[in-house]
């Protein structure tokens, strides 16, 4: 770019403009999301960049975003569109009278374009291991090379009691399943075959989160940095998308009746989680 090293300072982040990349530096404070200043500082190579925009944002300010290019980023692949807005980490929303200079970003950026569709490759680093997290059921670490889940008493199911604590090999995954917290049944689950399609709770390869457990700014990184190890052995290692099956879905709804019926889950409970659900389909 023609002005390198020039900062675009906003709420929460400053964008650092380079030669070949953008360096995103999120800020440390009380209304800074904790997903931001868990991921402290990120280079965006342009490469990784499929396109960028600029909008009108809430209340006075404007909100300059790249998109990152399919493929491109293990958090990203990992979030599988399951994130908030709020934490979205390629949005710099800045006061308004920034716009025209936001606006000479926007193009100088767009200038250094040329490459589009999905990446053949990570080109955003993943998380720096190692990570750790505790799930409702267990605690999970990764170092880089293993993945262990050492399980809770209080709430483990007696299928993970059975089975025992568990440690799994990079090389033996086929992939990584994160179910934002945020959400109903959310977890994280290892990939490997047809283990995979036991339900969670009983799944020894996955770890359940729960109110105040896993959460978003803990599991994601962690669910991204075993992707990018994952990926570097199996490069057709994959993410499943976060919209489900409908039969899967239908089982869900079902099950959920079920604990709404036992005077498990209050009325309200029931229809937020419901239309979560079906705003899977």
């Amino acid at each position: 770019m023609s002005r390198m090293g020039d900062v675009l300072a906003g709420f929460h982040a400053a964008w650092e403009f380079e030669s070949d990349s953008v360096l995103i530096r999120y800020e440390r404070g009380i209304r800074t999301p904790k997903l931001f200043q868990a991921l402290g500082e990120r280079r965006i190579p342009f490469e990784a960049i499929e396109a960028v925009t600029l909008a009108p944002g809430k209340r006075g300010t404007v909100v300059l975003r790249v998109e990152p290019r399919a493929g491109a980023d293990p958090l990203m692949e990992a979030a599988a569109d399951q994130l908030k807005e709020s934490c979205d980490p390629y949005r710099l929303v800045l006061p308004a009278e920034r716009e025209t200079l936001a606006e000479y970003y926007a193009d100088e950026l767009r200038a250094q374009l040329k490459r589009e569709g999905p990446a053949e490759r990570f080109l955003v680093a993943a998380p720096a291991v190692p990570l750790r997290f505790k799930a409702y059921d267990g605690k999970a670490t990764f170092d880089g090379k293993t993945v262990s889940f050492r399980w809770f008493w209080t709430g483990a199911s007696s299928a993970k009691w059975k089975a025992g604590d568990q440690s799994f090999a990079v090389a033996e995954l086929n992939g990584v399943e994160w179910r934002s917290p945020e959400v109903f049944e959310g977890h994280l689950r290892l990939l490997r075959g047809a283990e995979s399609l036991l339900p969670v709770d009983q799944d020894p390869a996955a770890v359940v989160f729960g109110l105040g457990y896993g959460p978003v700014h803990e599991s994601l990184p962690f669910a991204a940095a075993v992707l990018a190890a994952v990926r570097s052995v199996r490069p057709s290692a994959v993410v499943p998308a976060a919209r489900r099956d409908p039969a899967d879905v239908a089982e869900r709804i079902r099950h959920l009746a079920e604990l709404h019926q036992a005077g498990l889950v209050t009325d309200e409970e029931f229809s937020v989680k419901k239309a979560e659900l079906l705003a899977e389909l």
